[in-house]
């Protein structure tokens, strides 16, 4: 028999090692079909206690670390993969660089579950802690992820716990948990079913526990019954999506026809002249601020602020507040040097009566960063344009008087939780203007997915104008009231839903799921210790 090479034994050792992290990447990856629109919860928690049996099985912290990042490339590069539609919208961009962004992506979001992977690891000669000690951890990890390097808290592993449209699943638990704790959750019971499997040749009762009681937790909760009676609040609205399309939306030939198609869809109806109308991010091209130099008219599409104010006024009507997503420009000189992206409040007579400027902006997405070195490079942001917005100062809430307090988040700022509301001035409900034209298929559900969670862990209805879709109504308890599939031209009309009282979430904000964070950790060292002793 032919003795085997040093070079063949090392070819089939990096094949070994090949073929074992693409299983790993895999395994990530059907994580994510746990998220929108797929909804898969089961490939959730089947994926991440593969992970947690891996890291059990791991010889080292840093293998384990290793495991989680492999992981955590697959399980991102599939739950981001919307990300890539984003450069078919850019000229300056080739459509395949897409794919790229995903991947590199990933590659920087993966360290979050390496860093779960790795310091779970230690608690692993005590089965029984790796449950909450994973979760914990996953607590941490998410939660850094949401604001480290501005943050990009998309698709926390909880939000695959939540229901359809009428049914909020685990989710329900969000006013006591927070977000990032009810990732953790989902994160424990995941690591429940990979112990059960670990132990299960010398306890098979308690293994057969362990695997059962996060099943028939997640999918008895997803079956619980919406409440028989959903109560309507006094504040009346329109909501419009005009079905306005990423491809023609910044094409200044089709600005009149985009608002004629969005000023149809907005029109009072008789008895209930006195509402709030809601448009989308995006929904008015024109500059509505006074004090922009005459040159500036003069070399560009948009017309004189007052008439663009006075023509919106007449479509909301004399006793409606129009709340639509609008740009304001800093002017220096001859010519724009920033702006910001911003919600207007117009009154049936065309006067701003309020504002908010997003203040979570998307890094090339609304900015470019380090510009004077990238972008000689090429590497031009998503967005047209030559200028980079500037961020607004936080979370603000606009008295609308007889019409409510409105708290006011654009687009993807919806994502942050705990970053939403205004806590000094607690709001009445959320508006969510958005512009998902450019979030190809699955980003749109996976957005509403997140804006509900916002909705229960505040106690506060979340109202969301889209370009072309997914346009809802979310009351307090995460239901849809109303919702406009992508591609449609819509309206609603109805009451707001009431706010519940401020829940445990909305007077601590991300210290609760942090306390969760330590008492699932001082759970785990507790076991551990036990084990030990």
């Amino acid at each position: 028999m032919a003795e085997t090479s040093p070079v063949q034994t090392k070819l089939q050792a990096l094949l070994h090692a090949s073929w074992r992290a693409a299983l790993i990447i895999a395994l990530g990856a059907m994580a994510a079909l746990g998220f929108r629109p797929l909804g898969l919860w089961p490939a959730m928690l089947l994926g991440v206690a593969a992970l947690v049996w891996l890291v059990a099985r791991a010889p080292s912290w840093h293998r384990a670390a290793l495991i989680g990042w492999l992981w955590g490339v697959g399980h991102f590069s599939v739950g981001n993969s919307w990300i890539a539609a984003a450069f078919t919208y850019q000229a300056k961009m080739p459509g395949w660089l897409g794919g790229i962004a995903v991947v590199l992506l990933s590659l920087y979001l993966a360290v979050f579950p390496a860093l779960a992977a790795g310091a779970s690891w230690f608690v692993r000669r005590a089965p029984l802690a790796l449950v909450p000690g994973f979760a914990g951890a996953w607590v941490v990890s998410e939660w850094l992820r949401s604001w480290l390097f501005t943050g990009f808290a998309w698709n926390p592993l909880g939000v695959a716990l939540m229901g359809d449209d009428s049914h909020v699943g685990l989710a329900m638990l969000l006013p006591w948990l927070g977000t990032y704790a009810l990732s953790g959750l989902a994160a424990g019971l995941a690591a429940a079913i990979a112990v059960g499997v670990m132990v299960w040749p010398a306890r098979r009762p308690q293994a057969a526990v362990l695997v059962a009681v996060p099943a028939v937790l997640t999918g008895g909760a997803l079956l619980w019954p919406a409440p028989s009676h959903l109560a309507e609040g006094h504040v009346a609205y329109t909501l419009v999506q005009p079905n306005i399309t990423q491809e023609v939306l910044n094409d200044p030939a089709n600005f009149e026809a985009q608002f004629q198609q969005t000023a149809r869809l907005s029109l009072p109806v008789h008895g209930r002249d006195r509402r709030i109308l809601l448009w989308p991010e995006s929904g008015v091209p024109d500059f509505m601020r006074d004090g922009y130099p005459v040159w500036f008219y003069e070399s560009t599409a948009y017309g004189d602020p007052d008439l663009a104010r006075q023509r919106l006024g007449r479509v909301a009507g004399a006793r409606s507040v129009l709340l639509t997503g609008s740009v304001d420009l800093d002017i220096k000189g001859k010519e724009a040097v920033s702006g910001q992206n911003v919600i207007t409040a117009l009154d049936g007579q065309g006067r701003i009566i309020g504002s908010y400027a997003k203040a979570h902006l998307v890094p090339y997405g609304e900015y470019l960063p380090m510009r004077e070195i990238l972008k000689p490079l090429g590497l031009a942001r998503l967005v047209p344009g030559e200028i980079d917005f500037r961020a607004g100062p936080g979370p603000r809430t606009v008295d609308l008087a007889d019409l409510g307090r409105a708290g006011m988040q654009i687009c993807y700022e919806i994502i942050f939780s705990g970053q939403v509301v205004d806590r000094d001035h607690r709001p009445d409900y959320i508006v969510n203007p958005s512009n998902d034209g450019w979030f190809g298929d699955w980003g749109p559900p996976q957005h509403l997915a997140q804006a509900r969670m916002r909705a229960i862990e505040e106690g506060l209805p979340v109202l969301r104008s889209t370009t072309n879709g997914v346009s809802a109504v979310v009351d307090a308890d995460g239901l849809i009231r109303h919702a406009a599939p992508r591609g449609t031209g819509a309206r609603f009309d109805g009451f707001v839903p009431p706010a519940h009282a401020a829940t445990l979430f909305a007077r601590m904000g991300n210290t609760l799921p942090l306390v969760w964070a330590v008492l699932l950790l001082g759970g785990s060292a507790l076991v551990l210790r036990r084990k030990e002793a």
